[in-house]
């Protein structure tokens, strides 16, 4: 019996990974990310899907583990002076933002009939944003170091810490809230601070000796564990003292932050935190109780409708009103419209205490699963329908009648190094690039950087090219790079072109469009790193010259065949290192007997 028990457990884990490996790539795949993919891949192998799984909530318990190692990253991730300097975000746009909506949405529970208390609870459950659903979706958008993404960050800061005073506050409004004493309360309170500071004490003053002390023994392993230790006992210390398991793990990660051990704390916690944040969202798609929306549904999709609603609007007002951009606003209002896993802990402290019943309890839970659901599609559907935002160009000059010896088309890192010598000479450049903030930029350098599109025969014209020596075209954009080179040469067929090619391949494209000449940006400093490489591992000096040379004179001959039969033209003239070592050595002499005649041939001739 028990190997057949051993063996239903092995199955299901099995079914949990296996959902979420082929859930997420491909919602990812096709754009809907893969949060929405755990959640569906969930409800498929959940009660009402396969039915692999009848009890949901046990995952998830195991699970949000996820989000408390990825606030313990984010911790690690946050210096002390960074979150002081956070602190007006936290505690003001955090509490404003808190507040406000907390009694926007009592308003709703009260609209649908409901009384006040009640009311209260369920609106303020739903305030409290998934961070598990935000912090990924921030990842993926890569917004987390962002400034309107820090400001999000501190938002779910303040939500963190706030969990504390409402379950309290719950306790209180409860029918059991007038039997716990005054003193009763003082006493939890006094716990909470004084597992607060016990952590700080000790990320201050022991976790840096403890972590010295085991990278003295070198087992890598033990490492590991004791990253594990120090997120798993901060979040345990903080649960027994009433708090946030979240709030304790992020600040181990902040006292952590300083510390020499930091990137290796980060790197054996990430998987750790991947993998449970994916069964979290897993575990709440399975918590989709099909039963409670189908007996309820009218009352479940009002609320949903009311609650995201009236959230996404109260959020774009408070932030309009502290002096968010409008786009940000809008952004922020999609992202944090939804109702989070915290709210699942209030609402059941509140059925303990009375105010909610078993009923209301479902019905308000399948409400914040659902908004979780939707906000990633709500994301896609932001994106798709805002329009990119328009670089601010009123203070910028665009090229009108500009007179210089040479045009660069693009004043990025290469071209900035190709200006300085053709500078040092005296020749006058006319600079044009499309990237507003980088003409801003350059300006503080002493450069007179022109806005405009090099692919436009307008802003060519504009910018001198008919009576430049030559066009130089530096832009990074190989499809550009392209079109920039065929417009030049059709509007101004003898200036010469030259041009930076990504590749072998664009360096190809490039000569077909009619450049003069073309250098693989990478070629001549690949080079030199060669060249000193052979030199480092001992070689002479005038052998690593003259190895270099030769692959020159090699690359000339194969772009030569490249140019008349493709790409692959010459492949039978590249050294790989997966051929016997003698056939490589007979090669080479070979070439070099080859190369050593066509010179006494020339030299006779």
């Amino acid at each position: 019996m028990a190997v057949e028990g051993n063996a239903n457990d092995l199955a299901q884990v099995v079914v949990l990974l296996a959902a979420g490996v082929i859930a997420a790539p491909i919602f990812k795949r096709i754009g809907l990310g893969s949060v929405l993919g755990y959640l569906a891949a969930g409800l498929v192998i959940g009660p009402f899907g396969f039915g692999a799984f009848s009890d949901p909530q046990a995952i998830i318990h195991i699970a949000e583990l996820g989000v408390v190692m990825f606030l313990f990253i984010i911790g690690l991730e946050m210096q002390p002076s960074r979150l002081w300097s956070m602190r007006k975000d936290i505690f003001g746009l955090g509490a404003l933002q808190v507040l406000t909506c907390m009694a926007g949405l009592t308003l709703i529970g009260l609209a649908l009939g409901f009384s006040l208390i009640p009311s209260f609870v369920a609106g303020t459950g739903f305030v409290l944003t998934s961070t598990a659903i935000v912090m990924q979706m921030l990842q993926e958008r890569n917004s987390m170091s962002t400034l309107k993404g820090q400001r999000i960050i501190a938002i779910l800061l303040f939500e963190d810490l706030a969990i504390v005073p409402l379950l309290v506050l719950v306790t209180f409004l409860g029918a059991g809230g007038e039997t716990v004493t005054l003193t009763e309360r003082f006493t939890s309170i006094g716990i909470a601070l004084a597992a607060i500071v016990a952590l700080i004490l000790a990320g201050r003053y022991l976790l840096n000796p403890f972590f010295r002390l085991l990278a003295a023994s070198g087992a890598r392993e033990v490492m590991t564990a004791a990253a594990l230790l120090v997120v798993l006992g901060s979040a345990l210390l903080m649960q027994v003292s009433g708090l946030s398991m979240a709030m304790g793990t992020f600040l181990a990660g902040v006292l952590l932050s300083e510390s020499s051990f930091r990137h290796q704390l980060e790197a054996d916690i990430e998987p750790f935190r991947g993998i449970l944040l994916g069964l979290f969202f897993l575990g709440v798609g399975m918590a989709i109780d099909l039963t409670v929306i189908a007996a309820n549904w009218q009352l479940v999709l009002m609320s949903v409708v009311a609650y995201m609603l009236i959230k996404a609007l109260l959020i774009y007002g408070v932030a309009r009103v502290v002096g968010t951009c409008q786009r940000e606003s809008i952004e922020r209002a999609v992202l944090m419209a939804q109702g989070g896993e915290f709210a699942f802990v209030l609402y059941s402290a509140a059925v303990a205490a009375g105010i909610l019943d078993a009923e209301a309890n479902a019905v308000l839970t399948a409400t914040i699963i659902i908004s979780m659901i939707l906000t990633p599609l709500m994301v896609i559907a932001h994106d798709r329908i805002m329009p990119k935002k328009a670089p601010e160009t009123g203070d910028l000059d665009l090229p009108e009648d500009v007179d210089g010896s040479i045009l660069m088309i693009g004043f990025g890192r290469f071209g900035q190094i190709v200006s300085q010598p053709l500078l040092a000479r005296g020749y006058t450049l006319s600079l044009v690039d499309k990237d507003a903030d980088f003409v801003r930029d350059a300006s503080g350098f002493g450069f007179k950087v022109y806005y405009g599109d090099g692919s436009r025969a307008e802003i060519l014209h504009a910018a001198g090219a008919g009576s430049a020596r030559a066009v130089l075209i530096c832009v990074d954009d190989k499809e550009a790079a392209i079109r920039i080179a065929e417009i030049v040469k059709h509007e101004f067929p003898l200036v010469p072109v030259l041009a930076r090619a990504y590749d072998r391949g664009h360096a190809l494209d490039l000569l077909k469009a009619g450049v003069d000449y073309q250098i693989r940006e990478t070629y001549e400093s690949a080079l030199n790193f060669s060249e000193k490489v052979l030199t480092a591992i001992g070689e002479e000096t005038d052998l690593a010259e003259r190895l270099i040379e030769e692959f020159r004179d090699v690359d000339k001959e194969r772009f030569a065949l490249e140019v008349v039969g493709g790409v692959y033209a010459g492949r039978s003239l590249i050294r790989g290192n997966a051929q016997p070592a003698d056939i490589v050595a007979a090669r080479t002499a070979r070439e070099r007997a080859e190369r050593e005649a066509r010179e006494e041939a020339r030299e006779d001739s």
